[in-house]
């Protein structure tokens, strides 16, 4: 017989331990369900009396690396109200279940530790389907506790691929709480009416104070449309790499081959974090390329602008930026300049709060890696789960 208190902490409260048996593969435990059922499952009655004995084997969390069942001896009742008959139920086993719930959240926990759900089942001895449901059930029942949570003052919006299926490319929405640095919800799309008849459920969408998002004119229509009392910024990482593919298409056309692409992804760094040598070698592989100068230093320029301190002093430099990029005889700075007034209030808004979207980015490298280490999804549903599950927890 084993101690009281070791028995309720093997076991619980309502079993008590019989015997012990081996097995080639674990052990089997013979318990004994204490008798506390005093109501009906069915109608509540309590009004139930003994009806016979029975027993159930179900599998519980491996001690040691060896496999455990337990084989529960516990009653039949009987209801004299309704006339059914019933057998007790089992603190930590549902019913007509053969796993006890400890068991399925060992699985759970198994499987976001492992490569892949296979391993998972040739280690434990568990079937796919068994891993999979018990995997995303825990997962589900452990992001049921944000039910009820409401939006953050302080929201970021991103999208990234989530699949190509007949030729159509499906994005995804991540949402983050920038002010508490952690991912707050996905939708799948990027349109108005899928995000909006997913996330409408969601309360409190008239405190959100501020919206991050890059420069999406569907975005900026969603969240005008969606945060009545929004104040919209427009990421800092976007506004500045503006001027990239243009560097990029530039220095491909001059070369049309990978032999100074090294010296081109240079242009696309800022100019204050190079070394002397490395500026000098930039300058003087621009003095024979005058379209491709005109580009580097309108892209110096953004990063300078950036370097202000204030929003009367930022307004006053985006306006003569923009003077200086609409006076300019090359396509490529005057088109950047006329995105860059349509967006100039999201861009001043930068100044004012100082808010970027580099912790959605980060999440968005996230939900890149689970598809990548699965191989891509087919449920949108699984894949919500097991993103918001691996940014929101270190369990799964």
């Amino acid at each position: 017989m084993l101690n009281p208190h070791l028995n309720s902490f093997l076991l619980g409260h309502n079993l008590k331990l019989i015997s012990m048996k081996s097995r080639a593969c674990g052990h089997v435990w013979e318990v004994k369900k204490i008798t506390t059922q005093t109501q009906c499952i069915h109608c509540f009655s309590s009004q139930i009396i003994k009806a016979g004995k029975c027993t159930t084997t179900v599998k519980e969390e491996p001690i040691r690396h060896n496999n455990l069942w337990l084989k529960i001896h516990k009653h039949r009742l009987y209801c004299k109200a309704c006339k059914k008959t019933f057998t007790e139920s089992v603190e930590g086993v549902l019913h007509r279940r053969r796993t006890t719930q400890r068991f399925r959240k060992f699985i759970a926990q198994a499987c976001g530790k492992m490569t892949d759900l296979t391993t998972v089942c040739r280690y434990y001895g568990v079937s796919n389907g068994f891993a999979y449901e018990a995997y995303y059930e825990q997962q589900e029942v452990k992001l049921r506790e944000r039910l009820q949570q409401q939006w953050p003052e302080v929201l970021g919006i991103d999208e990234h691929f989530f699949r190509r299926k007949k030729g159509v490319t499906e994005f995804v929405t991540m949402f983050t709480d920038l002010k508490n640095k952690r991912a707050f919800e996905v939708a799948q799309g990027k349109d108005h009416d899928s995000l909006i008849q997913q996330i409408q459920h969601i309360p409190g969408r008239e405190k959100v104070k501020i919206v991050v998002i890059d420069m999406s004119g569907s975005y900026k229509s969603f969240i005008k449309k969606f945060f009545p009392n929004a104040k919209i910024i427009a990421d800092k990482f976007h506004v500045l790499r503006l001027f990239s593919p243009h560097i990029m298409k530039e220095g491909a056309s001059i070369h049309g081959h990978r032999k100074e692409l090294k010296i081109r992804r240079k242009l696309l760094c800022n100019r204050t974090k190079l070394d002397y040598f490395l500026r000098c070698e930039i300058d003087q592989y621009l003095k024979n390329h005058s379209h491709l100068n005109e580009l580097y230093r309108c892209k110096e320029m953004l990063y300078e602008f950036y370097r202000i301190k204030g929003v009367a002093r930022a307004a006053k430099a985006l306006h003569k930026l923009l003077h200086r990029f609409k006076s300019s005889h090359n396509v490529a700075v005057q088109k950047v300049g006329e995105t860059l007034k349509r967006w100039r209030l999201e861009i001043l808004a930068y100044f004012a709060f100082g808010y970027t979207n580099a912790f959605t980015e980060r999440m968005n490298g996230t939900g890149k890696l689970v598809q990548r280490r699965a191989f891509g999804y087919k449920s949108f549903k699984n894949y919500r789960l097991r993103v918001l599950s691996a940014c929101l927890t270190k369990i799964f």
